[in-house]
């Protein structure tokens, strides 16, 4: 009996600890493999917002992704273009206007806690010390104006970021991921057109 008791014990054990494991398994990664990465930024900067709901290409900020190997991360004058004239959400704007309205007084100036972050960087001539998320080894050459010339979208491989609050690492970017990825656009093509997407090692290791 207390043989049989120990075995049903143990099993309901063994089972609780293969359940646990199943819902953790998306935790453990290889070395170097930063899925999930999302690291709090200096600014709270909004993808949501920038690249949903107003539309702005991604490439209106990071530029260098048509020209050269690094997509880039924006210089703080990019950002200036809009925000030296949008300095705070439009709700807090017509707040202050009712309010001094109903004071009988002018409104004052609305600036949002997070683009004083970037208005005093621009003061002090210091870049934004944005966290990096994706990440690839030396070993690895990778070209953006390569992928973005011949169709490819952000989303892609970045993941629809126009959705993301805080932008995380949605693909584990290992070298199983990008060949299968070249393989599915030479057998399916990218936008409409054949592509000869190289599979050979010395393309990105050299």
């Amino acid at each position: 009996m207390r043989s049989r008791v120990l075995t049903i014990v143990l099993g309901i054990g063994v089972a609780f600890s293969l359940v646990v494991l199943a819902s953790r398994a998306s935790m453990f990664h290889l070395p170097a493999n930063h899925q999930g990465y999302e690291p709090v930024q200096p600014i709270a900067y909004s993808h949501r917002l920038h690249a949903g709901e107003l539309q702005i290409d991604c490439k209106y900020c990071h530029f260098g992704a048509e020209k050269s190997r690094y997509a880039g991360i924006p210089p703080a004058s990019v950002c200036m273009n809009c925000h030296q004239f949008i300095k705070a959400p439009l709700g807090a704007i017509r707040a202050e206007d009712e309010l001094a309205a109903q004071e009988g007084r002018a409104p004052r100036e609305v600036v949002s806690p997070e683009l004083s972050r970037l208005y005093d960087a621009v003061k002090q001539h210091r870049p934004v010390a944005w966290t990096r998320i994706h990440s690839l080894p030396d070993f690895v050459y990778f070209d953006h104006r390569a992928h973005v010339n011949a169709g490819v979208v952000c989303q892609q491989c970045h993941g629809p970021v126009e959705t993301m609050e805080r932008v995380r690492q949605v693909s584990d970017l290992s070298m199983g991921w990008c060949v299968n990825c070249h393989r599915d656009a030479n057998e399916k093509g990218i936008g409409g057109r054949r592509v000869n997407a190289s599979i050979n090692c010395s393309t990105c290791h050299y």
